[in-house]
Protein backbone atom coordinates (compact mmCIF):
# COMPACT_ATOMS: atom_id res chain seq x y z
CA UNK A 1 0.00 0.00 0.00
CA UNK A 2 1.20 3.66 -0.83
CA UNK A 3 -0.36 7.00 0.03
CA UNK A 4 -1.34 9.81 -2.47
CA UNK A 5 -0.82 13.79 -1.05
CA UNK A 6 -1.48 16.27 -2.60
CA UNK A 7 -0.37 20.45 -1.91
CA UNK A 8 -2.62 22.39 0.18
CA UNK A 9 -3.02 26.28 0.02
CA UNK A 10 0.12 26.41 2.33
CA UNK A 11 2.39 24.41 -0.15
CA UNK A 12 2.10 21.28 2.56
CA UNK A 13 1.55 18.19 1.34
CA UNK A 14 -1.66 16.17 2.83
CA UNK A 15 -2.61 12.67 2.41
CA UNK A 16 -5.40 12.26 0.00
CA UNK A 17 -6.30 8.70 -0.15
CA UNK A 18 -5.03 4.88 0.74
CA UNK A 19 -4.05 2.97 -3.00
CA UNK A 20 -3.83 -0.95 -2.34
CA UNK A 21 -2.23 -2.85 -4.70
CA UNK A 22 -3.16 -5.84 -6.66
CA UNK A 23 -1.32 -8.24 -3.78
CA UNK A 24 -3.59 -6.33 -1.35
CA UNK A 25 -6.68 -6.86 -2.06
CA UNK A 26 -8.77 -9.41 -3.68
CA UNK A 27 -10.65 -8.00 -6.63
CA UNK A 28 -9.78 -8.64 -10.26
CA UNK A 29 -10.38 -8.08 -13.67
CA UNK A 30 -12.17 -11.00 -14.38
CA UNK A 31 -14.96 -10.68 -11.52
CA UNK A 32 -16.34 -7.34 -13.20
CA UNK A 33 -18.38 -7.24 -16.10
CA UNK A 34 -16.68 -7.42 -19.61
CA UNK A 35 -19.24 -4.41 -20.83
CA UNK A 36 -17.98 -2.46 -17.97
CA UNK A 37 -14.50 -2.82 -18.34
CA UNK A 38 -14.73 -2.09 -22.06
CA UNK A 39 -16.33 1.24 -21.22
CA UNK A 40 -13.99 2.31 -19.16
CA UNK A 41 -11.45 1.79 -21.14
CA UNK A 42 -13.04 4.08 -23.61
CA UNK A 43 -13.51 6.68 -21.41
CA UNK A 44 -9.51 7.07 -20.22
CA UNK A 45 -8.70 6.57 -23.49
CA UNK A 46 -10.86 10.06 -24.10
CA UNK A 47 -8.75 11.53 -21.68
CA UNK A 48 -11.05 10.68 -18.52
CA UNK A 49 -10.37 8.99 -15.24
CA UNK A 50 -12.91 6.01 -14.64
CA UNK A 51 -13.33 3.59 -11.85
CA UNK A 52 -15.66 1.10 -10.80
CA UNK A 53 -17.53 2.10 -7.91
CA UNK A 54 -20.06 1.33 -5.19
CA UNK A 55 -22.01 -1.59 -4.23
CA UNK A 56 -20.00 -4.36 -6.76
CA UNK A 57 -16.69 -3.83 -4.94
CA UNK A 58 -18.60 -4.20 -1.58
CA UNK A 59 -19.95 -7.07 -2.90
CA UNK A 60 -16.68 -8.98 -3.73
CA UNK A 61 -14.76 -7.92 -0.71
CA UNK A 62 -17.95 -9.85 1.07
CA UNK A 63 -17.09 -12.46 -1.23
CA UNK A 64 -20.38 -12.24 -3.22
CA UNK A 65 -20.74 -11.90 -6.96
CA UNK A 66 -21.71 -8.20 -7.82
CA UNK A 67 -25.65 -7.40 -9.76
CA UNK A 68 -24.47 -4.30 -11.07
CA UNK A 69 -21.17 -2.51 -11.94
CA UNK A 70 -21.68 0.84 -11.37
CA UNK A 71 -18.72 4.01 -13.18
CA UNK A 72 -17.41 6.94 -11.76
CA UNK A 73 -15.48 9.29 -14.23
CA UNK A 74 -14.22 12.96 -14.46
CA UNK A 75 -16.13 13.64 -17.33
CA UNK A 76 -19.49 15.31 -17.52
CA UNK A 77 -23.07 13.56 -18.57
CA UNK A 78 -22.85 15.00 -22.01
CA UNK A 79 -18.83 14.13 -22.76
CA UNK A 80 -20.00 10.70 -22.12
CA UNK A 81 -23.11 10.63 -23.90
CA UNK A 82 -21.35 12.03 -27.11
CA UNK A 83 -18.40 8.73 -26.26
CA UNK A 84 -21.25 5.65 -26.92
CA UNK A 85 -24.04 5.59 -29.28
CA UNK A 86 -25.75 3.22 -27.04
CA UNK A 87 -25.96 5.91 -24.06
CA UNK A 88 -28.87 8.12 -22.53
CA UNK A 89 -28.81 11.11 -20.20
CA UNK A 90 -31.51 10.22 -17.19
CA UNK A 91 -32.44 12.18 -14.05
CA UNK A 92 -33.21 15.88 -13.43
CA UNK A 93 -31.73 16.14 -9.37
CA UNK A 94 -29.09 14.41 -10.52
CA UNK A 95 -28.07 13.81 -13.84
CA UNK A 96 -26.74 10.31 -14.96
CA UNK A 97 -25.79 8.45 -17.76
CA UNK A 98 -26.90 4.49 -18.69
CA UNK A 99 -25.02 2.96 -21.01
CA UNK A 100 -27.60 -0.18 -22.45
CA UNK A 101 -25.88 -3.30 -23.53
CA UNK A 102 -29.13 -5.74 -24.03
CA UNK A 103 -31.31 -5.91 -21.16
CA UNK A 104 -27.94 -4.76 -19.19
CA UNK A 105 -27.70 -1.07 -17.82
CA UNK A 106 -24.06 0.17 -16.74
CA UNK A 107 -24.88 3.84 -14.90
CA UNK A 108 -22.18 6.34 -14.99
CA UNK A 109 -22.11 8.95 -12.86
CA UNK A 110 -20.44 12.16 -12.80
CA UNK A 111 -17.75 12.81 -9.97
CA UNK A 112 -20.12 15.00 -7.56
CA UNK A 113 -18.65 18.25 -5.67
CA UNK A 114 -19.08 18.77 -1.99
CA UNK A 115 -18.58 21.77 -1.89
CA UNK A 116 -22.49 23.13 -2.38
CA UNK A 117 -24.74 23.04 0.78
CA UNK A 118 -26.10 19.78 1.43
CA UNK A 119 -29.98 19.28 1.24
CA UNK A 120 -30.80 22.20 -1.47
CA UNK A 121 -32.05 19.00 -3.93
CA UNK A 122 -29.25 20.33 -6.54
CA UNK A 123 -26.63 17.54 -6.94
CA UNK A 124 -25.40 18.83 -10.58
CA UNK A 125 -22.44 20.15 -9.75
CA UNK A 126 -19.06 18.47 -10.87
CA UNK A 127 -16.09 17.64 -8.94
CA UNK A 128 -13.20 15.88 -8.38
CA UNK A 129 -12.79 11.61 -7.30
CA UNK A 130 -11.54 13.20 -3.86
CA UNK A 131 -14.95 14.90 -2.93
CA UNK A 132 -16.92 12.33 -4.81
CA UNK A 133 -15.56 9.91 -2.42
CA UNK A 134 -16.94 12.24 0.90
CA UNK A 135 -20.53 12.70 -1.16
CA UNK A 136 -21.06 8.81 -0.87
CA UNK A 137 -23.35 7.35 1.60
CA UNK A 138 -21.95 4.91 4.03
CA UNK A 139 -18.18 4.08 4.26
CA UNK A 140 -18.72 0.18 2.48
CA UNK A 141 -19.65 1.93 -0.85
CA UNK A 142 -17.02 4.30 -0.99
CA UNK A 143 -14.18 2.53 -2.81
CA UNK A 144 -12.68 3.03 -6.33
CA UNK A 145 -11.28 0.27 -8.63
CA UNK A 146 -8.98 0.81 -11.37
CA UNK A 147 -8.76 -2.02 -13.49
CA UNK A 148 -5.90 -0.59 -15.92
CA UNK A 149 -3.81 -1.18 -12.77
CA UNK A 150 -5.81 -2.87 -10.79
CA UNK A 151 -5.39 -0.37 -7.96
CA UNK A 152 -8.30 0.17 -5.15
CA UNK A 153 -8.75 3.84 -3.87
CA UNK A 154 -9.64 4.29 -0.67
CA UNK A 155 -10.23 8.06 0.15
CA UNK A 156 -11.16 7.53 4.01
CA UNK A 157 -11.25 4.81 6.24
CA UNK A 158 -13.56 1.89 4.09
CA UNK A 159 -10.99 -0.34 4.48
CA UNK A 160 -10.40 0.02 8.27
CA UNK A 161 -14.58 -0.40 8.10
CA UNK A 162 -14.52 -3.79 6.64
CA UNK A 163 -12.37 -5.31 8.76
CA UNK A 164 -14.20 -3.53 11.95
CA UNK A 165 -17.04 -4.84 10.38
CA UNK A 166 -18.97 -1.50 11.15
CA UNK A 167 -20.85 0.92 8.84
CA UNK A 168 -20.23 4.53 9.06
CA UNK A 169 -22.13 7.40 6.68
CA UNK A 170 -19.82 9.92 5.19
CA UNK A 171 -22.31 12.45 4.74
CA UNK A 172 -23.29 14.68 8.23
CA UNK A 173 -25.92 13.04 9.64
CA UNK A 174 -27.70 16.40 9.92
CA UNK A 175 -28.11 16.12 6.03
CA UNK A 176 -27.95 12.61 5.26
CA UNK A 177 -31.19 11.07 5.52
CA UNK A 178 -33.52 14.14 5.06
CA UNK A 179 -31.99 14.89 1.62
CA UNK A 180 -32.67 11.09 0.69
CA UNK A 181 -34.88 9.33 3.05
CA UNK A 182 -34.23 6.10 1.07
CA UNK A 183 -30.90 5.74 2.86
CA UNK A 184 -32.39 5.10 5.93
CA UNK A 185 -33.75 1.66 3.97
CA UNK A 186 -30.22 1.30 2.37
CA UNK A 187 -28.36 1.41 5.99
CA UNK A 188 -30.67 -1.31 7.42
CA UNK A 189 -30.46 -3.25 4.52
CA UNK A 190 -26.96 -3.62 4.36
CA UNK A 191 -26.70 -3.91 8.07
CA UNK A 192 -28.54 -6.91 7.82
CA UNK A 193 -26.86 -8.57 4.24
CA UNK A 194 -23.37 -7.73 5.29
CA UNK A 195 -23.53 -8.88 9.20
CA UNK A 196 -22.25 -5.28 9.73
CA UNK A 197 -23.10 -3.17 12.84
CA UNK A 198 -24.75 0.30 12.28
CA UNK A 199 -22.55 3.27 13.73
CA UNK A 200 -23.91 4.11 17.28
CA UNK A 201 -24.79 7.92 15.65
CA UNK A 202 -26.21 6.49 12.65
CA UNK A 203 -28.46 4.66 14.73
CA UNK A 204 -29.39 7.47 16.39
CA UNK A 205 -30.62 9.42 13.28
CA UNK A 206 -32.72 6.61 11.58
CA UNK A 207 -35.16 7.11 14.84
CA UNK A 208 -34.91 10.90 14.73
CA UNK A 209 -35.47 10.87 10.93
CA UNK A 210 -37.76 7.80 10.37
CA UNK A 211 -41.12 9.88 9.35
CA UNK A 212 -39.14 11.49 6.60
CA UNK A 213 -40.09 8.26 4.74
CA UNK A 214 -43.31 9.75 4.66
CA UNK A 215 -41.88 12.41 1.81
CA UNK A 216 -40.38 9.30 -0.44
CA UNK A 217 -42.43 9.12 -3.67
CA UNK A 218 -44.48 6.06 -3.96
CA UNK A 219 -42.68 4.89 -6.90
CA UNK A 220 -38.86 5.11 -5.06
CA UNK A 221 -40.66 3.26 -2.27
CA UNK A 222 -42.18 0.45 -4.56
CA UNK A 223 -38.66 -0.05 -5.85
CA UNK A 224 -37.03 -0.79 -2.54
CA UNK A 225 -39.56 -2.94 -1.34
CA UNK A 226 -39.06 -5.14 -4.05
CA UNK A 227 -35.62 -5.26 -3.52
CA UNK A 228 -36.01 -6.26 -0.38
CA UNK A 229 -38.27 -9.01 -0.89
CA UNK A 230 -36.19 -10.18 -4.28
CA UNK A 231 -33.13 -9.95 -1.64
CA UNK A 232 -33.37 -13.60 0.28
CA UNK A 233 -33.41 -11.50 3.70
CA UNK A 234 -36.65 -10.25 3.36
CA UNK A 235 -37.62 -11.38 6.89
CA UNK A 236 -34.89 -9.98 8.90
CA UNK A 237 -35.20 -6.73 7.26
CA UNK A 238 -38.63 -6.14 7.54
CA UNK A 239 -37.95 -7.46 11.18
CA UNK A 240 -35.11 -4.84 11.83
CA UNK A 241 -36.58 -2.04 9.93
CA UNK A 242 -39.81 -2.94 12.79
CA UNK A 243 -37.19 -2.15 15.44
CA UNK A 244 -35.64 1.10 14.42
CA UNK A 245 -39.50 2.76 13.53
CA UNK A 246 -39.13 2.33 9.84
CA UNK A 247 -41.50 -0.28 8.97
CA UNK A 248 -44.24 2.01 10.89
CA UNK A 249 -43.54 5.04 7.98
CA UNK A 250 -42.74 2.99 5.05
CA UNK A 251 -45.63 0.39 5.25
CA UNK A 252 -47.98 1.34 8.33
CA UNK A 253 -51.05 -0.80 7.66
CA UNK A 254 -48.32 -3.77 6.96
CA UNK A 255 -46.46 -2.86 10.20
CA UNK A 256 -49.21 -3.37 12.42
CA UNK A 257 -48.93 -7.08 11.62
CA UNK A 258 -45.65 -8.05 11.15
CA UNK A 259 -44.39 -9.27 13.92
CA UNK A 260 -47.29 -11.91 13.94
CA UNK A 261 -45.05 -15.22 13.45
CA UNK A 262 -47.16 -16.40 10.57
CA UNK A 263 -45.66 -13.24 8.42
CA UNK A 264 -42.16 -14.04 9.41
CA UNK A 265 -42.68 -17.75 8.74
CA UNK A 266 -44.41 -17.04 5.33
CA UNK A 267 -41.32 -14.06 4.38
CA UNK A 268 -38.78 -16.51 5.36
CA UNK A 269 -40.51 -19.51 2.67
CA UNK A 270 -39.97 -17.05 -0.09
CA UNK A 271 -36.16 -15.96 1.81
CA UNK A 272 -35.15 -19.47 1.01
CA UNK A 273 -36.89 -19.90 -2.47
CA UNK A 274 -34.83 -17.21 -3.84
CA UNK A 275 -31.56 -18.73 -2.01
CA UNK A 276 -32.32 -21.53 -3.66
CA UNK A 277 -33.06 -19.87 -6.83
CA UNK A 278 -29.76 -18.05 -6.99
CA UNK A 279 -27.83 -21.25 -5.46
CA UNK A 280 -29.67 -22.94 -8.85
CA UNK A 281 -28.64 -20.15 -11.54
CA UNK A 282 -32.67 -20.13 -11.95
CA UNK A 283 -34.79 -16.85 -12.26
CA UNK A 284 -36.27 -15.64 -8.92
CA UNK A 285 -39.63 -15.52 -7.87
CA UNK A 286 -41.46 -12.69 -9.73
CA UNK A 287 -42.89 -9.80 -8.46
CA UNK A 288 -46.55 -11.28 -8.61
CA UNK A 289 -45.28 -14.53 -6.29
CA UNK A 290 -43.40 -11.93 -3.55
CA UNK A 291 -46.29 -9.57 -2.95
CA UNK A 292 -48.04 -13.40 -2.66
CA UNK A 293 -45.94 -14.56 0.38
CA UNK A 294 -46.09 -11.07 1.70
CA UNK A 295 -49.74 -10.66 2.01
CA UNK A 296 -50.53 -14.20 2.37
CA UNK A 297 -50.78 -14.45 6.27
CA UNK A 298 -52.93 -10.41 6.33
CA UNK A 299 -55.93 -11.40 4.05
CA UNK A 300 -58.98 -12.10 5.65
CA UNK A 301 -60.98 -14.10 3.27
CA UNK A 302 -64.99 -13.63 4.09
CA UNK A 303 -67.14 -16.69 4.28
CA UNK A 304 -69.98 -15.62 3.91
CA UNK A 305 -69.00 -14.19 0.22
CA UNK A 306 -70.32 -15.71 -2.75
CA UNK A 307 -66.87 -17.48 -4.45
CA UNK A 308 -67.17 -15.26 -7.36
CA UNK A 309 -65.28 -13.03 -8.82
CA UNK A 310 -67.18 -9.72 -8.21
CA UNK A 311 -66.75 -10.57 -4.39
CA UNK A 312 -64.54 -12.58 -3.30
CA UNK A 313 -61.56 -11.06 -5.60
CA UNK A 314 -62.69 -7.56 -4.96
CA UNK A 315 -62.92 -7.86 -1.56
CA UNK A 316 -59.01 -9.94 -0.98
CA UNK A 317 -57.85 -7.12 -3.44
CA UNK A 318 -59.02 -4.01 -1.51
CA UNK A 319 -57.42 -5.76 1.36
CA UNK A 320 -54.05 -6.20 -0.35
CA UNK A 321 -54.11 -2.36 -1.93
CA UNK A 322 -54.36 -1.46 2.08
CA UNK A 323 -52.04 -3.62 3.38
CA UNK A 324 -49.52 -2.41 0.86
CA UNK A 325 -50.10 1.27 0.95
CA UNK A 326 -48.45 3.48 0.35
CA UNK A 327 -46.41 1.71 -2.51
CA UNK A 328 -47.89 1.13 -5.66
CA UNK A 329 -47.29 -1.93 -7.31
CA UNK A 330 -49.01 -2.59 -10.64
CA UNK A 331 -52.63 -3.25 -10.77
CA UNK A 332 -52.34 -7.05 -12.31
CA UNK A 333 -48.93 -8.19 -10.02
CA UNK A 334 -51.24 -7.46 -7.41
CA UNK A 335 -54.36 -9.09 -8.84
CA UNK A 336 -51.74 -12.50 -10.05
CA UNK A 337 -50.70 -12.52 -5.89
CA UNK A 338 -54.78 -12.17 -4.50
CA UNK A 339 -55.04 -15.11 -7.10
CA UNK A 340 -52.74 -17.48 -5.36
CA UNK A 341 -53.92 -16.52 -2.21
CA UNK A 342 -57.56 -17.52 -3.06
CA UNK A 343 -56.57 -21.07 -4.86
CA UNK A 344 -54.41 -21.88 -1.68
CA UNK A 345 -57.86 -21.23 0.08
CA UNK A 346 -59.52 -23.52 -2.54
CA UNK A 347 -61.36 -20.76 -4.25
CA UNK A 348 -61.78 -20.69 -8.54
CA UNK A 349 -62.12 -16.98 -8.85
CA UNK A 350 -62.34 -17.15 -13.06
CA UNK A 351 -63.21 -13.72 -14.42
CA UNK A 352 -66.29 -14.01 -16.27
CA UNK A 353 -66.60 -14.07 -19.94
CA UNK A 354 -67.98 -10.95 -21.70
CA UNK A 355 -71.20 -11.53 -23.40
CA UNK A 356 -70.37 -9.38 -26.28
CA UNK A 357 -73.45 -10.26 -28.17
CA UNK A 358 -76.00 -8.37 -25.13
CA UNK A 359 -73.82 -5.78 -25.26
CA UNK A 360 -74.73 -5.26 -28.76
CA UNK A 361 -78.29 -5.48 -28.32
CA UNK A 362 -78.78 -4.13 -24.97
CA UNK A 363 -80.66 -0.60 -26.66
CA UNK A 364 -82.83 -3.32 -29.13
CA UNK A 365 -83.87 -5.08 -26.13
CA UNK A 366 -84.80 -2.21 -24.00
CA UNK A 367 -86.65 -0.94 -26.63
CA UNK A 368 -88.56 -3.68 -27.06
CA UNK A 369 -89.47 -4.01 -23.74
CA UNK A 370 -91.30 -1.12 -23.90
CA UNK A 371 -92.63 -1.62 -27.51
CA UNK A 372 -93.03 -5.26 -28.43
CA UNK A 373 -94.32 -4.78 -31.63
CA UNK A 374 -91.41 -2.81 -32.51
CA UNK A 375 -88.94 -4.71 -35.74
CA UNK A 376 -84.48 -4.92 -35.58
CA UNK A 377 -84.23 -1.65 -38.22
CA UNK A 378 -82.11 -3.24 -40.50
CA UNK A 379 -78.72 -0.84 -41.43
CA UNK A 380 -78.78 0.87 -44.85
CA UNK A 381 -75.91 0.05 -47.36
CA UNK A 382 -74.30 2.74 -47.65
CA UNK A 383 -73.78 4.21 -51.28
CA UNK A 384 -70.19 5.75 -52.21
CA UNK A 385 -70.73 8.83 -54.58
CA UNK A 386 -68.94 7.18 -57.67
CA UNK A 387 -71.45 4.13 -57.52
CA UNK A 388 -74.64 6.34 -58.00
CA UNK A 389 -76.11 6.42 -61.58
CA UNK A 390 -76.09 9.85 -63.20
Amino acid sequence: MFVRYKTDKNGKSIPVCKVYTAKEHPVRNNMIDKDALWAIKKIQNAGGEAYIVGGAIRDILLGNTPKDFDIGTSLSPRQVQRLFWNSRIIGKRFRIVHLFFGDKIIEVTTFRSDEENFGEGNNNVWGTIEQDARRRDFSINSLYYNPQKCELLDFGTSMEDFEKKIIRSLIPLKYSFIEDPVRMIRAVKYKVTTGFSLKWDVKLALFRNASQLQNCPASRLTEEVVKILSSGHSADIFHTMYQYRLLQYLLPAYAVHSELPSMSESLRILDEKVKNAVERGLEKPGKAEMFYYMIRSAIIIDSSLSPEWDECMKDAFRQAKVMLSPITPANFELERAVTLLLSEKGIRCNKPKKKKKAQKNASFDTEKAVNPKVKRRKRKKRVMPSQKKL
